[in-house]
Formats: C-alpha cells, sequence, structure tokens
C-alpha cells in the first residue's frame, strides 16, 4: 500500500523528477504556459501553487524558499516575487489550471496537457486583439501615406505636363548614340 507516499513517480529516478520540476517551474514562471504530459501537469500544479502561496508575501525567508525550490535562479525568483505573485495576491488558492489537448504526443501517443496560470489564456487573447488592432493601424496609415504619396506624384506629373507645354524643348540634332 502506498499510504503517506504522495506524488507520482513518473517513471523516473528522483534526482531526475526534481530536475523536471524545477525546469518545469522555471519554464511556467518565464512563459505563464508549458506543454506536456497530463500526467507530468497534473504533479506539477501543486508545485506551482505551493510556490506561488510563497510568493504573495515577499519576506527574505520566502524568498529563500523559492530560491531553493528553484534552484537559486535570481532572475526567476525575482519575476516570480515582481510579476506572478502580486497577479494572485487576492486569489485564495487554485492559481494554475490543466487543460487537456485533444491530438496525443506523435511518439507514444501520450497524453497531452497545457500547465498554466489561470487568466493566462484571457491575458493572450487580450494581447492577441491588440496586435491585431496595431498591425490594421499601421497598415492603415501605410495606405494613406502611400495613398498621398501616389496623390503628389500625380500632381507632380500633371504640373510637369503643364510646364511641358508651356515651354517645348527645342529638338536634338544628330539624333544618333551619346559618345
Amino acid at each position: 500500500m502506498r499510504h503517506k507516499n504522495l506524488g507520482r513517480k513518473l517513471g523516473i529516478r528522483a534526482d531526475h523528477r526534481k530536475a523536471q520540476r524545477m525546469n518545469m517551474l522555471t519554464a511556467l514562471i518565464l512563459h505563464g504556459r508549458v506543454v506536456t504530459t497530463l500526467a507530468k501537469a497534473k504533479e506539477y500544479r501543486r508545485h506551482a501553487d505551493k510556490i506561488v502561496t510563497l510568493a504573495k508575501v515577499r519576506t527574505l525567508h520566502r524568498m529563500r524558499q523559492a530560491a531553493a525550490r528553484l534552484n537559486n535562479d535570481r532572475t526567476i525568483v525575482k519575476r516570480l516575487f515582481d510579476v506572478v505573485g502580486p497577479m494572485f495576491s487576492e486569489r485564495p488558492g487554485g492559481y494554475t489550471r490543466v487543460l487537456r489537448l485533444a491530438k496525443p504526443r506523435v511518439g507514444d501517443a501520450a497524453p497531452r496537457a497545457i500547465l498554466e496560470w489561470v487568466g493566462e489564456s484571457e491575458r493572450r487573447a487580450k494581447e492577441a486583439e491588440e496586435q491585431k488592432a496595431l498591425a490594421a493601424e499601421k497598415s492603415s496609415k501605410s495606405k494613406k501615406a502611400k495613398k498621398k504619396g501616389a496623390e503628389a506624384a500625380d500632381a507632380a506629373a500633371s504640373a510637369a505636363a503643364d510646364e511641358g507645354k508651356a515651354e517645348k524643348p527645342a529638338p536634338k540634332k544628330g539624333g544618333g548614340a551619346k559618345s
């Protein structure tokens, strides 16, 4: 019986599991979401929630505890306490979500899932809409600039044509090749 044996073994040694947990949490903190297998997502969700709970209150002791769990990477710990912790300061728990993907992994047909922060999908959708709006605004500005440029070119051409009618240059004599 597995009494008091919490967590999944994931078919790997303990040191490999620890390294994988650190890497998974680091990627989640940096990118906001991680695509992995369903079993790994369910296992590392627990650890991600615990580390966010640490990051909600900024004390030296909690920062050192988080650093110990994140392989003493200062940039990750800084991002955890500056960005992720305040993002969930009002939320009492449940900081991550696991979304199952429809297609299994290609090599071994393992079920895949996305481990992400709650609200990450909405943030990415909002960011995509802003990018589309900026692109549309930029393209409309470039179209207007092209249109103005074309109008200016047409005006210059018509002005040159009008000038050409007023003063006709004398025809060149010799009409041959240039030397």
